[in-house]
């Protein structure tokens, strides 16, 4: 093997580790902006599916606790949105200890 081939050959070896970390980075980077929600003037605010999955009800029983008025909720762009804060105020509040 010739000085040239073993260049080329190191040249390759570099280009493929830095695709490779290139994509390691962009799956990463792929997952957080997945799953980052930027705070809406110091608030997170969660969809009706992540609550769902959250307290583990259907979405239809979340419709029925927002028109009974037992979760906070605004309502952005036709979707209801829940104030982390506040949701996590109503399970405090209606905590109860088990039995023992």
């Amino acid at each position: 093997m010739n000085e040239n081939n073993e260049i080329i050959t190191m040249e390759d070896e570099k280009v493929s580790s830095m695709l490779q970390k290139m994509r390691k980075s962009s799956r990463w980077l792929s997952g957080f902006l997945e799953s980052y929600r930027p705070p809406l003037d110091g608030e997170v605010y969660l969809t009706d599916k992540e609550v769902a999955d959250l307290l583990r009800v259907s979405r239809r029983t979340l419709q029925e606790y927002r028109n009974e008025r037992l979760l906070p909720y605004i309502i952005l762009g036709g979707k209801a949105l829940y104030p982390e804060s506040g949701l996590r105020e109503v399970l405090e509040a209606n905590y109860r200890k088990p039995f023992r």
